[in-house]
C-alpha cells in the first residue's frame, strides 16, 4: 500500500483499509436478507425501502425467516478480525447494528432481562426487540440501503477490532480466506459442491504442527470432510535462515498431512522481504499455491487486488471440483 506523506509525515489510514475490506464483505449478507424480504413480502423494492415501510407483522416475518434459516449454504458475518458469527448471532447483530449501537454490550443485557421476567425463547425476545426498534426509530435512520449499512459496519468492526485482542497477520488472512467465499457465494448463491463451510476462529494445531488458518468443507453427499489450510509465515529483516527453516518445516507437515484420511488443500502465505526463490519453488512444488508477498510484514494489509482475485479462483476451483 502506497504511504500518505504530507509536509513529510506519515498521515496514512491503514485501518480504515483494512476494515473497509472487512466490511465490504458483509455485502453477501445484507443481499441474502434483502432477498429474504422480497420474498415474503412479495415486493421488488430494495430492502431500504421494505424496512421503512413494512408493518409489524412483516418485519416480525422477515427477521424471523433469517433467525430460522435452514439451508447451511448462507453468507458470512462476522467480526473486526475476520471471526465469523454464528448464524443465530449474525442475524441478531446485522438488524441491531443498522438500527442501534453495541447489541452485544447494551442490547444483549436488555434482552436478557425480558427473558428473566417473562421466561421468553431467545430468538421471540431478540425479533420483537428489533422489530419495535425498527418501527420506532427508522424516521430518524431514514436509511438502510447498502452504503448507509456499509459505513455503519465499518464502525461497529473498528469497535469489536478494538476489544479483541488477536493476530493481526492471522486476521488479514483470514480476512482474505472469508472474502474468496463470499465471492463464491455472491455469484452462486451457494458453496458449490458443500453444504456447510466453517472457518475456524483462531490457529489449530493437527498433529505437532500449528496452522494459522484454516477452513472445514462439508460436502453435500456427506462425504468426509475436506480442511483448507492456510500456514502463515513472516520475516521482518532480509537476512537469516529462515527461508530454509520453514521450507523444511512445512513441507514435512505436508507429508505427515498426505498420510492422513483427511484431504487438505494447502495454502502458503509469505510475508518477507526478498525471500529465497529457490525456496518458494521448493515449497510451490509440494503444495496447491504458495502467495509471496514481498514486503515487510508490519505493512501487510491482507491479499492486495491481484493476488485475492488469484485467491478467489483457486477457492473457486475447491467449491466446484473438491
Amino acid at each position: 500500500m502506497k504511504e500518505l506523506i504530507v509536509h513529510q509525515v506519515n498521515i496514512t489510514h491503514y485501518r480504515l483499509v483494512e476494515l473497509s475490506k472487512l466490511a465490504d464483505q458483509a455485502k453477501p449478507f445484507y443481499e441474502w436478507v434483502e432477498k429474504t424480504a422480497k420474498r415474503l413480502t412479495g415486493s421488488h423494492r430494495e430492502l431500504d425501502r421494505i424496512l421503512m415501510s413494512a408493518n409489524r407483522e412483516e418485519l416480525n416475518a422477515i427477521i424471523n425467516a433469517c433467525y430460522q434459516e435452514s439451508e447451511e449454504k448462507r453468507p458470512f458475518l462476522f467480526d473486526g478480525i475476520g471471526r465469523v458469527y454464528p448464524h443465530a448471532k449474525a442475524c441478531f447483530y446485522f438488524f441491531a447494528w443498522i438500527i442501534r449501537d453495541a447489541p452485544q454490550q447494551r442490547l444483549a443485557p436488555l434482552v436478557a432481562r425480558m427473558r428473566k421476567l417473562e421466561s421468553i425463547d431467545k430468538v421471540v425476545a431478540e425479533t420483537d426487540t428489533l422489530v419495535e426498534l425498527i418501527l420506532e426509530y427508522r424516521s430518524c435512520i431514514r436509511s438502510f440501503d447498502w452504503l448507509t449499512v456499509r459505513e455503519v459496519v465499518i464502525d461497529r468492526l473498528e469497535g469489536s477490532r478494538r476489544s479483541i485482542k488477536g493476530h493481526r497477520l492471522e486476521a488479514n488472512a483470514r480476512t482474505s480466506l472469508v472474502t474468496a467465499f463470499q465471492n463464491y457465494f455472491s455469484i452462486h448463491g451457494n458453496y458449490g459442491r458443500y453444504r456447510k463451510i466453517k472457518i475456524a476462529e483462531k490457529q489449530i494445531k493437527i498433529g505437532n504442527h500449528t496452522v494459522d488458518v484454516s477452513a472445514t468443507l462439508t460436502p453435500i453427499d456427506d462425504g468426509p470432510t475436506e480442511t483448507i489450510l492456510m500456514p502463515i509465515k513472516t520475516r521482518e529483516t532480509e537476512g537469516g535462515g529462515h527461508a530454509h527453516i520453514f521450507t523444511r518445516d512445512l513441507i514435512a507437515a505436508v507429508r505427515e498431512l498426505k498420510e492422513d484420511e483427511s484431504r487438505y488443500h494447502m495454502i502458503a502465505v509469505i510475508i518477507a522481504l526478498n525471500w529465497s526463490v529457490s525456496e518458494l519453488g521448493n515449497i510451490g512444488d509440494q503444495i496447491d499455491r504458495v502467495f509471496y508477498f514481498d514486503m515487510n510484514p508490519n505493512k501487510f494489509l491482507g491479499f492486495n487486488e491481484d493476488t485475492q482475485v488469484a485467491l478467489n479462483k483457486y477457492v473457486q476451483e475447491i467449491l466446484d471440483n473438491g
